[in-house]
């Protein structure tokens, strides 16, 4: 048995309608997933926020969390994020003063200012999304006004209700240097989305941690790193798993966010040229391998990026694929004994 780890290993799940199957499938194995990564001994569980695409059914995290925390005694919910500019400031503090009602101290708030869908489909979410960082940034101070209780109009006193008596963990998501700065200034946690720029490096935490400003909720920095990570028992397994993945991050390039067929399409689907030279890109993206392999790659990760804690994301066509890649991991680092 593996030696227990400082190291805390968290889950990012997002939903995925996998061919032949529905919505409500997908629903069904985010929630079961959540189920098995408490048992497993995962520390967060967190659902992301997409918009017009089939391929994904988490649209709505604060609604999904409220079943996933329901469902589960510990582990803690969060979303990855409520993606800010989409929605009103003032709803989005009731919404998780509900949740934060329910679930007390279980809950985590992670944001966003990219749309989770294209344009179109931003606006009409928010007709008044300017896509301006400006705009985010407010948006944020408001937030803070409403989870204190400090927000006001000239006609008097704002409450976002119900009233609690404390406030969810609020992280920021970041692919580049600029989300962690506002992380930094508002004096939240940082979850950087290794998952989204592969690139994404050290310099990122540094300069969050350089320019933290304590908060009434986090007197220091805190981080965590999101990645894909697909791990198997045997290198064979672990290379299908692989080029499942690429497969998936091949067709989002070539702008499909809908069906992308079956399992054997993926693995029978011969990359082009143009193709490898983009999976080589993005190589940064996704931990792969044996357990052995994918616990050296996790560990030099945390190292690297100087973090404690690193969330993952599994794609894989099989559930059971998906939830023997989380038993593999959870044993590797002992999880349940943490």
């Amino acid at each position: 048995m593996a030696a227990p780890t400082s190291i805390q290993i968290s889950i990012l799940d997002q939903s995925i309608v996998y061919h032949g199957k529905t919505a409500k499938d997908a629903i069904d194995e985010t929630i079961a997933v959540a189920k098995y990564g408490e048992k497993l001994g995962y520390h967060r569980f967190w659902v992301s926020e997409h918009h017009n695409s089939t391929f994904i059914a988490g649209s709505t995290p604060e609604l999904l969390m409220v079943k996933l925390a329901n469902d589960t005694d510990h582990i803690r919910i969060g979303s990855g994020g409520i993606m800010l500019p989409n929605h009103s400031a003032y709803k989005v503090a009731e919404n998780f003063r509900m949740l934060e009602t329910l679930f007390p101290e279980r809950i985590d708030l992670g944001m966003g200012r990219a749309p989770g869908t294209d344009r179109v489909s931003a606006s009409l979410l928010n007709p008044s999304n300017k896509f301006a960082e400006a705009d985010y940034i407010t948006q944020l101070e408001h937030l803070q006004h409403f989870f204190n209780d400090t927000a006001a109009t000239q006609y008097g006193k704002i409450l976002a209700v119900p009233q609690t008596n404390s406030i969810p963990e609020q992280w920021i998501l970041s692919s580049s240097g600029g989300s962690a700065t506002i992380a930094a200034k508002f004096g939240m946690g940082l979850a950087v989305a290794k998952f989204i720029n592969g690139n994404a490096g050290k310099k990122i935490v540094d300069d969050y941690r350089k320019n933290f400003v304590p908060s009434d909720t986090l007197k220091a920095p805190k981080e965590l790193v999101g990645i894909f990570v697909v791990c198997a028992e045997t290198e064979e397994k672990a290379l299908a798993l692989r080029k499942y993945m690429n497969y998936v991050q091949v067709q989002f390039e070539l702008g499909n966010f809908n069906d992308i067929g079956n399992a054997e399409l993926a693995k029978n689907y011969v990359f082009t040229p143009q193709n490898l030279i983009s999976i080589e890109n993005n190589k940064g993206k996704i931990i792969s391998g044996t357990q052995a392999q994918v616990k050296t790659q996790i560990e030099h990760l945390a190292k690297e990026m100087d973090v404690k804690e690193i969330m993952i994301s599994t794609m894989a066509f099989s559930l059971e694929d998906r939830l023997r890649s989380f038993e593999l991991i959870a044993e590797a680092f002992n999880l349940n004994k943490i």
